[in-house]
């Protein structure tokens, strides 16, 4: 079970998430420089995480072309599989919507310099979908970098792009909550081959760890809640959801991990003890 979207430098004990309720890989979320920087180090440091790296649409403040150069070397990393988490951000007043634009753009070309996927970040105010239909209008300009719309909000008009345009759609741990019959509703159209499961942990943990920190391992709660919805078996729902992470994020499948895994040790143990 892959957990396609956590803050994983965010829980106190990072390593603790490992194997947790079944988790067998995480993708950490590099929203700022800071952040990473962090996702990268994580990544080299388990074999069962990879990293993204981007800037937040609330984090551009910091925005600059000292900040870009960082993040494009990071982009290169060899762990690092996707670009973001970007997009547009309504909810507060300040939105700095000029400078979300400018990010946002400058994060699809990077994606698509890359050949990685963007990750992308989109909330309103309630009532409101000014962030929902900006997003559609920038991206149609980039039809050819794949995109994974991360915590999918349900929103009808958004939906129909993403579907016509072969988008992925990430489907978190409010999904669960009771108030969430839009987002529910999506759950129950996009395709299987396009559907994600993540936790955004710490954030938005499900049912029955509503109220909570959230935790990568907690997407199983999120699986569960949407194979019922679909009428499915979980498992069965599981290999689906995995087999659409590996695709999307072009990880290994699980025995290339293992092996991996096993060389990179080795690797390790031969550097620090040359005369083994």
């Amino acid at each position: 079970m892959i957990d396609t979207h956590c803050h994983l430098d965010y829980l106190d004990d990072p390593a603790s998430a490992r194997g947790e309720l079944g988790l067998s890989g995480m993708v950490c979320i590099g929203a700022s420089l800071e952040h990473a920087r962090n996702a990268v180090a994580l990544a080299e440091q388990f074999p069962d995480v990879w990293a993204t790296v981007g800037l937040h649409p609330t984090d551009t403040a910091e925005d600059g072309p000292q900040l870009r150069a960082e993040l494009e070397v990071l982009a290169q990393h060899p762990r690092v599989v996707g670009i973001g988490e970007s997009g547009l951000d309504d909810y507060w007043d300040d939105t700095r919507r000029a400078a979300q634009v400018s990010a946002f753009e400058w994060q699809l070309e990077l994606a698509r310099r890359t050949d990685k996927p963007l990750v992308i970040h989109v909330r309103d105010k309630a009532g409101q979908d000014s962030a929902q239909r900006g997003v559609m209008e920038i991206l149609k300009s980039w039809p050819d970098v794949p995109v994974i719309l991360h915590c999918f909000s349900g929103h009808p008009g958004l939906l129909a792009y993403g579907l016509e345009r072969g988008a992925y759609f990430g489907f978190a741990g409010n999904t669960t909550y009771k108030n969430a019959q839009a987002i529910q509703q999506a759950a129950r159209q996009v395709p299987q081959d396009r559907l994600l499961v993540e936790t955004d942990a710490p954030f938005l943990a499900p049912v029955p760890k509503r109220g909570q920190p959230n935790r990568p391992g907690y997407v199983r709660y999120t699986l569960d809640f949407i194979a019922a919805l679909r009428g499915v078996e979980a498992a069965v729902l599981e290999q689906v959801t995995d087999a659409n992470a590996r695709r999307v994020y072009r990880l290994p499948d699980r025995e290339q991990q293992h092996t991996s895994s096993a060389s990179e040790r080795e690797g390790h143990a031969a550097t620090t003890n040359p005369g083994a």
